[in-house]
C-alpha cells in the first residue's frame, strides 16, 4: 500500500451469506487500522472493495452493477473485488471496466498490501492462489450493527455437493479454536451488541487438532460469554445433533431457532445432490426439535429445478415440507455452476418449470409462515428492536424468530422489551406496542 498524503475513505458493498458480511467487516477494520475512514458507498469513497458470492448466477452478475454504482459515486475511486466470486472467475471481473485489483481467497486478508490508488487505469492486478493452498482460518466477526453480530467460527466445506461451488471457491472444512471463539465473542458483547449469530459455511463441522467440535463451541459461549442471545446460523442435519438441541433447550442465551437445509423432499435427488442424509433422518431432526423445544422456529432451505426433478419428484417435496411443522422456507431455483458434477447432467428442469415450482414452495412458504405466527397471537413476548426507523417505525424479533413493528421510540433501540403480539398485517409482520407503550396510551 502507498504512503497516505492524507487521509482517504473507503466503502464497501457485500454480497451473499452472513459470512461475507463477518468478513467485510475484518476487511473494514483492517484498512481502519492502516489510516482509511470508513463511509457509506454512496459518499465517494477513495477506495470501494466488493465482497463477491458465487452461489447463484444472479449474484455473478450483481458485481459488474455494483462496480458501475461505484464508479458512478467516484470515477476515479480505486476498485477491489474479493470474495467467492473472485476466486472462481478471476480473469472475468479483471475484464470488468475500472476493476484495479482482484483478490482471491487466500489474499483478501491482506488487502492492505494490494491498495495503491496510483495504478488506477493500469493493468488489473490479479491475485488468486490455487484453493488447496487456503489453509489458514482467519476469524471474523460484523460491526456497524449495535444490535447484533454475525461471528464466523469456520470456514470452507469438504461435502463438495454436486450443485455448489463453495469448496471450489473457499476450500477445505477449517476452524479456529473455542477459546479464540469465547475472545470473539466476548470483544462483541463488550461494544454494547446483544446478539451475535453463529456463521460459516459448514458450521455443523467446526472442527480443530484439539479435537475441539461444534457441542464444544455451543456449551463454552452458554457458559463463558455474558450475551443476551446466541443463535445457530444454518446447520447441516447430519450434524444437528440430539446433545446440541438439548443444550440449546437448556440455555437462557441460545434461542430457539434453527435454519436446516433440506434441498429436496427426494430420496432419489437428495442422493444425486450428493447430500449426506435422507428424508427419514431429516424427518427425525425436526420432530426431535418440536419434542423439546415445541416452541422453536424451523427454517429450511430448499432447490427447486435440479437436473432430473421430475413432476413427481417435485410432488414429493411438496408433500414432504406440508407434512413437516416447520415455520418459513428459503427457496432457491436451481442455477446452473460452472465446475460442477449437476451442470454435467443431460435431465435438465426447463426454465420456466424451474420458476413455476419457486413460486409454489414461496406460497407455501407463506402459509407455513403465518401459521406459526398466528400461534402466538395475543401472546407477550421478549423482543429485541432494531436501533433503525423505517417510515416511522422500528423493527425486531422475538426469541423465536417473529418479526415485530412498533412505532419508532429511540430510546428502545438495541433493547429487549415485553411487546404483546396484536395484530399480523399483511406483510406477515406483527403491529405492536410495548407493554411499556401501552401503559402511557392508556
Amino acid at each position: 500500500m502507498q504512503p497516505l498524503n492524507h487521509q482517504q475513505t473507503a466503502a464497501y458493498y457485500t454480497l451473499g451469506c452472513k459470512l461475507n458480511f463477518a468478513e467485510t467487516s475484518t476487511i473494514a477494520r483492517q484498512l481502519s487500522d492502516e489510516g482509511f475512514a470508513r463511509v457509506d458507498f454512496e459518499n465517494g469513497a477513495d477506495v470501494y472493495v466488493i465482497n463477491t458470492c458465487s452461489v447463484t448466477e444472479q449474484a455473478d452478475k450483481k458485481c459488474r452493477n455494483i462496480v458501475r454504482r461505484a464508479l458512478g459515486h467516484n470515477p476515479e475511486a480505486f476498485i477491489a473485488v474479493v470474495g467467492c466470486y473472485a476466486q472462481l472467475k478471476p480473469s472475468t471481473i479483471a475484464e470488468i471496466d475500472g476493476v484495479d485489483v482482484v483478490l482471491g481467497a487466500n489474499e483478501k486478508f491482506n488487502i492492505a498490501e494490494y491498495i495503491d490508488p496510483s495504478r488506477k487505469h493500469l493493468e488489473t492486478l490479479i491475485r488468486n492462489s490455487h484453493i488447496k493452498e487456503t489453509k489458514e482460518f482467519i476469524p471474523s466477526w460484523s460491526a456497524g450493527d449495535r444490535t447484533r453480530s454475525f461471528l464466523k467460527i469456520q470456514d470452507g466445506c469438504d461435502y463438495f455437493c454436486s450443485f455448489c461451488t463453495i469448496p471450489l471457491a473457499r476450500g477445505r472444512s477449517r476452524s479456529g479454536s473455542v477459546t479464540q471463539v469465547i475472545q470473539n465473542a466476548r470483544e462483541i458483547s463488550a461494544q454494547g451488541i446483544k446478539e451475535i449469530v453463529l456463521t460459516g459455511v459448514n458450521i455443523g463441522d467446526f472442527k480443530n487438532d484439539q479435537g475441539e467440535r461444534f457441542i464444544d463451541v455451543v456449551k463454552a459461549l452458554d457458559q463463558e460469554v455474558s450475551i443476551h442471545r446466541l443463535r445457530i446460523s444454518s446447520i447441516e442435519p447430519d450434524l444437528l445433533s440430539e446433545e446440541i438441541i438439548n443444550t440449546v433447550a437448556a440455555s437462557d442465551r441460545f434461542m430457539p431457532h434453527f435454519h436446516i437445509p433440506l434441498q429436496s423432499g427426494s430420496d432419489t435427488l437428495l442422493k444425486a445432490m450428493r447430500r449426506r442424509y435422507d428424508t427419514e433422518l431429516y424427518r427425525s431432526r425436526i420432530e426431535y426439535i418440536r419434542s423439546v423445544l415445541p416452541e422453536a422456529c424451523i427454517g429450511v432451505d430448499v432447490i427447486v429445478g435440479y437436473p432430473g426433478e421430475t413432476e413427481d419428484e417435485f410432488l414429493k417435496t411438496v408433500e414432504f415440507l406440508k407434512s413437516l411443522d416447520v415455520s418459513y422456507l428459503h427457496v432457491f431455483t436451481y442455477s446452473e455452476r460452472p465446475n460442477t458434477t449437476a451442470i454435467r447432467s443431460s435431465e435438465k428442469v426447463d426454465m420456466g418449470i424451474r420458476q413455476q415450482r419457486n413460486k409454489i414452495l414461496r406460497m407455501l412458504s407463506l402459509k407455513k409462515q403465518r401459521a406459526f405466527y398466528e400461534k402466538y397471537q395475543g401472546r407477550t413476548m421478549r423482543v429485541l428492536l432494531e436501533d433503525n426507523a423505517i417510515d416511522g417505525r422500528m423493527h425486531g424479533f422475538t426469541e423465536n424468530y417473529i418479526k415485530v413493528s412498533l412505532p419508532y421510540d429511540p430510546k428502545q433501540g438495541n433493547q429487549i422489551i415485553d411487546v404483546r403480539l396484536d395484530k399480523l398485517n399483511s406483510d406477515g409482520v406483527y403491529e405492536c406496542v410495548s407493554l411499556e407503550q401501552e401503559k402511557i396510551l392508556t
